[in-house]
């Protein structure tokens, strides 16, 4: 490793980038196209100024299991309305279940200190026998399955079984209330229920069964299963209609070759919601083969995941970075699942996993590198991380003491690849590309195949100022569309009504010098204090890194004395035994003055115990917004703690 440049954190040696997937896919697409590409910028112009070809490359390269066709796009220069491999058929599970032999597909610890292994063979055996269930149940393609599960198995297996005959499958955690599980799989009315009896949590059994028989007697799905996690699922089978356990689903049925429907590309695969604090979630439905080649792209090039790497993703069943993580049996790679809190009994216990199952790749929030800075913990002191590769970070924007943080106390040389996309397209427009040095607080770059661009609010391409992010042209994981969404108004009102036959994705975001980005925020949650659009990000970089505090929200606040402006208010949690007094406050004004700008600094700076996350971790502005406002909360069962919005009813502070 060579590191010149001050800003720059990591540099991959000439040999290490020689033997990355993404040069070696560069070979191939120069074999391929009679082209030769100076650098990775010029990689990637290629493939948006050549769609069609990147694609059909990316599915002969990461050798996908189907029949091609002809046509690669057809209305390539609309969105909505492109369609990608229009004649191809082929199979989402057969091409993760392509491995076989005793040789790890999944390997899973749960915080209760029950850990388990599937082999290939295994993986093969429990989803032929789930198949089957499910086919004598009168699953048939295009049915949905829900399940509310932990991060466990069963899940994985599940999901196959239910692709391999065209189901659509849709998730939550169990950690969802009553109305959050309900507000979302009541729309899409599922056949068949998959569920657990409860799960562990920051060293609490959490018994869910009350729920469950609530939610199962109002969802009226033809079948329910349940998950046996605390030992409770044969007592629940007696109270719950048309039900079986899955231990006893699988023992009824003899493991065969799984058989594969072959269907058409655009097959829906996923439906994923989103977070639904500003109303009902949105049901996305996302085909199988955008998900396979997208993610594919990403795992194989971006990450670098090869054959027999153990890859690990901090994640519920309820995010879409479970459904990324799946796919990554497509590559080959074991499945490295967790279940529970990840500071329980105390924050070594993801690198104690790390280090025992040998992770090649470690990913996970944002906020949980920040937690493990501040816990004083040095993994690279205290764990042998030699296996592990590539650290991935996204949910929010990583910061920039956060970067240093990898580096100088989780491994020295290791990708860190800061990475930015959503629930909408269930992948990545800009990421890490590990060919390429990491610089501090920088996404590193433009996926390949992902026109992403920055625009202003008049549709022009700003290079160094903030702006909207974009996506230019068509691109497979495009939801097919919302369900529910006759007409199609929904979907386009929620991407494409900023611009015309662009997609504007709601992220408030700026190029750097170097082609990397920053994501300042959501764009419906951005300040504009006074005309001047500020980023939340930019404010949480700088406050959060104060010792004294732990972590911060901020609003733009309507109030009487601004003559119809808004003014800016940093909400803040400090750390344990730290007041909020004027000289702190003074103190992060200071901060946030000399790193941003005057602009940026609040007019008020308020203490509070807590804030309110979505269940996938992401801090809630507009939710925050809305109560300070007096205005409703529409869903708060959206929220992991929905507790912590009533700290923020009536503060005297803002009268």
């Amino acid at each position: 490793m060579t590191t010149v440049n001050p800003n720059i954190l990591w540099q991959p040696s000439p040999d290490k980038i020689a033997a990355t997937r993404m040069a070696e896919f560069t070979r191939f697409v120069e074999m391929e196209t009679n082209n030769r590409f100076e650098n990775y910028n010029a990689l990637h112009q290629w493939s948006v100024n050549n769609i069609a070809k990147f694609w059909n490359c990316i599915w002969k390269y990461c050798d996908v299991i189907g029949d091609n066709c002809d046509t690669i796009v057809e209305n390539g220069k609309q969105m909505p309305g492109a369609r990608f491999f229009p004649r191809a058929k082929l199979n989402f599970a057969q091409n993760l279940l392509r491995n076989s032999g005793p040789a790890d597909a999944i390997v899973f610890w749960g915080e209760d200190k029950v850990k388990m292994r599937l082999s290939w063979d295994d993986l093969h055996e429990q989803v032929s026998c789930l198949q089957q269930a499910f086919i004598d149940f009168g699953i048939k393609s295009g049915d949905r399955i829900a399940a509310m599960l932990p991060n466990r198995p069963e899940a994985i297996v599940a999901m196959l079984a239910a692709s391999s005959i065209g189901a659509i499958w849709s998730s939550c955690s169990p950690d969802f209330g009553e109305r959050g599980v309900l507000d979302r799989f009541s729309q899409i009315k599922p056949k068949l229920f998959i569920a657990c009896d409860g799960y562990w949590y920051n060293g609490k059994k959490i018994d869910v069964a009350d729920k469950l028989v609530s939610v199962c007697e109002k969802l009226g799905a033809n079948n329910n299963i349940i998950v046996s996690y605390l030992g409770d699922a044969s007592t629940l089978t007696s109270r719950i209609a048309n039900s079986a356990t899955y231990e006893d689903l699988l023992a009824s049925y003899k493991p065969a070759p799984v058989e594969y429907a072959q269907l058409p590309f655009d097959h829906p695969l996923y439906i994923l919601f989103s977070s639904g604090t500003t109303g009902i979630p949105k049901c996305i439905v996302h085909c199988q083969g955008g998900m396979l080649l997208q993610h594919l792209k990403e795992h194989q090039l971006h990450c670098d995941i090869r054959s027999g790497d153990r890859v690990f993703y901090f994640t519920t069943c309820g995010w879409m970075m479970w459904n990324w993580l799946a796919s990554a049996l497509a590559s080959g790679a074991t499945l490295m699942l967790y279940d529970g809190s990840p500071f329980y009994p105390d924050g070594n216990i993801l690198f104690d996993y790390c280090e025992q199952e040998k992770f090649t790749l470690f990913g996970t929030s944002a906020k949980y590198i920040d937690a493990v800075r501040n816990a004083g913990l040095s993994p690279k002191d205290s764990h042998n991380l030699d296996a592990l590769r590539t650290m991935t970070s996204t949910g929010s924007p990583l910061a920039d003491e956060n970067f240093h943080f990898v580096y100088s106390n989780i491994k020295t040389d290791i990708h860190l690849a800061s990475m930015s996309g959503g629930t909408d397209i269930a992948a990545c427009f800009v990421l890490g590309i590990p060919t390429l040095p990491v610089f501090i607080g920088e996404i590193q770059g433009p996926a390949l195949g992902m026109a992403s661009d920055v625009w202003s609010d008049e549709g022009k391409p700003l290079r160094d100022e903030k702006g909207e992010l974009v996506c230019y042209k068509p691109f497979p994981s495009m939801p097919i569309k919302f369900w529910n969404d006759e007409n199609g108004s929904q979907y386009h009102k929620a991407y494409f009504d900023r611009f015309d036959n662009v997609w504007c994705h709601g992220d408030y975001a700026q190029w750097t010098v170097n082609r990397g980005m920053i994501i300042h925020g959501r764009s419906d949650a951005t300040l504009n204090p006074g005309g001047v659009r500020i980023g939340t990000a930019e404010i949480y970089n700088l406050v959060e890194q104060l010792t004294q505090i732990n972590e911060a929200i901020c609003i733009g606040h309507k109030w009487r004395g601004g003559a119809g402006d808004v003014r800016v208010v940093l909400f803040v949690v400090t750390a344990h035994g730290v007041v909020l007094d004027d000289e702190l406050r003074d103190k992060i004004k200071r901060k946030i003055r000399n790193g941003a700008s005057p602009r940026h600094v609040p007019s008020v700076i308020i203490s509070v115990e807590d804030i309110p996350r979505t269940k996938s971790g992401k801090i809630t502005e507009l939710a925050v917004r809305d109560v300070v406002h007096g205005l409703e909360v529409k869903n708060k069962d959206a929220l992991a703690n929905p507790q912590a919005l009533d700290l923020f009813i009536d503060l005297p502070e803002l009268q």
